[in-house]
């Protein structure tokens, strides 16, 4: 008999693929624009070739064949370009104090001799220690910042809707990240926005922007028809939650015609200097002060990845029940193709860490959205794809696990 065909959501490969390399699997999903989200919740995924490799582990080999002191030079002269003679700002660094925009802003600021501006779309809910690293990065490592306050009646409103209709806790966060930094470019006058690493690090496509990427699918739209915010449009929210288009603008992206009229460059530091996760923590250390969880984050080994958010353990829970993928499986993909652990062991780690339950903050983030404990566990049995899980008892299983992945490859052998 055939076997049985089993229901796919979000447009997801049917056969679920892991990489030869690497512990990521063919359901992970590809980035978008997130603010064009319809009703019908489909996305991209990534690739994984005739050979079994994924795009994000080809890009790490792409990075190995890279001269990086050429790629340095590209950075020194782009920089030399733009390097401002009387101390006013010349870059603009976004992000929250984490070891990556930690060692961005320091590294342009001290070794390259420029002059920038940080700014901050801050955690939906500060943890402690992401307070901390955010003070110490201004304090500690030396820069001015700009940190917008988001309106917090309609933060609530648009995580919530994010979590009912998309099971994506952090769907107003990255919006509000994404769309703050060239507004801040465009009103300052500031030509060059740095991001970290180049997103093609993750399987993402390739911003190769040694020149002047201008990606405006990220950061301009010139049709707010096609918006959504929360899986909702705009003119719904606006109508049934009686919310002006004014306290929704913070989230929508840049203006087309002022973005032009800036000139503004928007580039990743990763594309001109050699990036590696974990030398980033080493050098926010040493620079800003920065400090790691004095304990392992919840589903996954780490310490030090996204610490600043107490709805970031919600966010890889939620990535683990639509896509299989949870926290531990970004981290140890990473860690492999930066060669600091092997795939065995990677395995081995996902196997005991992926998918664990964020207990910590739990209560506290859903009284702070205004779901239920009860409701939000049905949402995520809502959101669960028939072709990647299974309910054996009251307990639901992944169907295609990496390590039984692993284990049959073994036994073939």
């Amino acid at each position: 008999m055939p076997p049985e065909k089993l229901e796919t959501y979000y447009g997801l490969p049917a056969d679920v693929t892991y990489c030869k390399r690497c512990v990521i699997s063919n359901q992970r999903p590809a980035s978008t624009p997130e603010f064009r989200n319809t009703s019908a919740r489909k996305i991209g995924t990534m690739s994984i070739d005739a050979e079994g490799v994924c795009d994000a582990c080809r890009f790490a080999d792409i990075k190995e064949q890279i001269d990086w002191e050429a790629r340095e030079q590209e950075l020194v002269k782009l920089l030399d370009q733009h390097r401002s003679n009387d101390g006013s700002y010349d870059c603009l660094v976004p992000g929250s104090g984490g070891k990556d925009s930690a060692l961005q802003s320091h590294i342009l600021k001290y070794k390259y001799g420029m002059h920038p501006l940080t700014c901050t779309w801050p955690p939906i809910l500060y943890t402690d220690i992401g307070w901390k690293n955010y003070r110490d990065w201004c304090e500690v490592g030396g820069f001015d910042n700009i940190t917008f306050k988001q309106n917090g009646r309609v933060m609530k409103l648009l995580t919530r809707l994010s979590i009912e209709n998309l099971l994506h806790p952090f769907q107003s966060f990255i919006l509000g990240q994404k769309n703050l930094a060239p507004k801040i470019a465009a009103k300052f006058g500031i030509p060059l926005v740095f991001y970290g690493e180049n997103e093609a690090e993750y399987g993402n496509p390739i911003a190769d922007n040694n020149s002047s990427l201008r990606d405006k699918s990220y950061h301009t739209s010139d049709n707010l028809d096609e918006i959504y915010l929360g899986g909702v449009s705009i003119k719904e929210i606006m109508e049934k939650y009686d919310v002006p288009l004014s306290d929704l603008t913070a989230y929508l992206p840049a203006d087309p015609t002022e973005y032009d009229k800036a000139e503004i460059e928007i580039h990743y530091l990763g594309y001109y200097l050699k990036w590696t996760p974990q030398e980033a923590y080493y050098y926010a250390v040493e620079h800003t002060g920065f400090e790691a969880n004095p304990v392992r984050t919840e589903g996954t080994y780490s310490k030090y990845n996204s610490l600043d958010d107490r709805i970031d353990g919600f966010h890889y829970y939620t990535t683990y029940v639509k896509f299989g993928i949870g926290r531990a499986t970004y981290d140890a993909s990473q860690e492999i193709r930066n060669k600091h652990i092997t795939r065995e062991e990677a395995v081995a780690l996902v196997r005991r860490f992926d998918g664990e339950f964020p207990e910590k903050y739990f209560h506290e983030v859903m009284d702070y959205v205004g779901i239920t404990p009860e409701r939000f566990m049905q949402l995520c049995d809502e959101f669960r794809s028939p072709h990647l899980w299974r309910k054996d008892g009251d307990e639901w299983r992944l169907r295609h696990p990496v390590w039984e992945d692993e284990t049959m490859k073994r036994a073939a052998a």
